[in-house]
């Protein structure tokens, strides 16, 4: 009986304390609507910077799980940036990304690019949306008219009517001028697309920021990655528009789109600008892709010609087209085609305008083709082999 006293005194005591605590300190519960006094994303701000910190941007990014998806998120979430990521598929596809940011700041939800109304959820609570939707095939899913123009055209236009602040769009270089067609009537149909898209982004989005990249190389890319597959070659042989001759190309490292990108949402003087997103040198294709190939030590034997006359590599890029959903070695005509369009600048802005350094190709490209050497497993001696001997090259102006 004693104990049974004590045991009520307890909670009296407990509920005394708690009585006197709700007299001073004003409690909520979770149905209640908080109205901010000021509703600027910028006041409430929390901490010093850094993942576990919120700088004020809620940022959607479509398209994350691509390749250039990965390394903007992760810088996003470097200046405590909150993350929305709409996702298509499984969401194992997304799942690693829950690391770009502390806990609570990287929020995934299942959208489809036709879906007016997940496209709104995911962007009413953002002040930035960054579009990096795109493949560099078609699918049975989507065409290119249905990714690049009409996909692009209802993401800036719903952010338009959600109030979203910036609107970056990931564009192509070279979608602006004409070419002739090298395997195909009229050309690439992804350039063609890309550059329709990207002037209905700024018709519905007129502050639209655009960036214009060049071939993009890095970790898991689809530039070093392609001439180093063997569904690329023909045997020991590399067949390529015009033999490499005359083909001027100008990739740029992936981590300097990314950092151009951040710093153009921190910029607001860069809305409604268009960017060239190029390296800093200029390469004849012959002269990068064998070079590509003493860096992988596999230069024996191999040689390059023009593909017009080898009609059995131009039927296995077709055939490659019938899959379902990836090409074998991301092998198309249309892909073949860009290969044979020089990569020329206008004069628009540069990377290099947003305060970016840009990274040397040959800085980091014994790094990024290291998984495709050959005899990789080959405890090599110090001095064995000579390195490679660097391609020519022109600086860019």
């Amino acid at each position: 009986m004693a104990l049974q006293k004590n045991i009520i005194w307890m909670g009296c005591g407990l509920g005394v304390r708690a009585g006197a605590l709700s007299a001073v300190q004003q409690r909520y519960s979770s149905s209640d609507a908080r109205f901010l006094t000021n509703p600027n994303l910028s006041a409430v701000k929390r901490g010093r910077g850094g993942r576990s910190s919120f700088s004020g941007n809620v940022a959607t990014v479509f398209g994350a799980s691509g390749f250039l998806g990965r390394y903007v998120c992760n810088r996003l979430g470097k200046t405590g940036t909150q993350i929305i990521i709409p996702y298509r598929g499984d969401h194992y596809d997304v799942l690693r990304l829950k690391l770009v940011g502390d806990l609570g700041q990287v929020l995934f939800m299942p959208y489809h690019l036709c879906d007016e109304d997940a496209i709104r959820k995911a962007v009413k609570h953002s002040n930035i949306v960054i579009n990096l939707v795109g493949r560099d095939w078609e699918t049975m899913n989507f065409s290119f008219e249905q990714v690049n123009v009409e996909g692009a055209q209802r993401l800036a236009q719903i952010s338009k009517e959600m109030g979203v602040e910036r609107f970056i769009h990931l564009s192509a270089l070279n979608s602006n001028v004409e070419h002739e067609g090298f395997l195909m009537k009229g050309g690439s149909k992804f350039l063609k697309t890309k550059g329709l898209g990207e002037q209905a982004v700024l018709d519905a989005f007129p502050e639209a920021t655009v960036f214009r990249p060049s071939d993009v190389y890095g970790q898991e890319d689809r530039f070093l990655r392609y001439y180093a597959g063997l569904w690329r070659h023909q045997g020991r042989i590399m067949p390529l528009p015009k033999a490499g001759k005359d083909v001027w190309k100008q990739p740029v490292y992936v981590g300097d789109i990314a950092q151009g990108i951040i710093n153009a949402v921190n910029d607001p003087e860069t809305a409604g600008k268009i960017y060239e997103a190029v390296g800093p040198r200029r390469y004849e294709l012959v002269e990068l892709v064998d070079w590509f190939h003493r860096v992988m030590r596999k230069d024996f034997g191999y040689m390059t010609y023009d593909m017009k006359w080898d009609l059995v590599f131009q039927v296995k890029a077709r055939m490659t087209e019938f899959l379902p959903s990836w090409p074998v070695n991301t092998l198309t005509r249309d892909k073949v085609e860009r290969e044979g369009v020089s990569d020329v600048t206008t004069g628009l802005p540069t990377l290099e305008d947003l305060g970016v350094t840009l990274t040397k190709m040959e800085d980091r490209i014994d790094w990024e083709l290291r998984p495709f050497r050959a005899g990789s497993s080959y405890d090599e001696e110090l001095g064995e082999f000579e390195p490679p001997k660097p391609p020519k090259y022109i600086v860019a102006n």
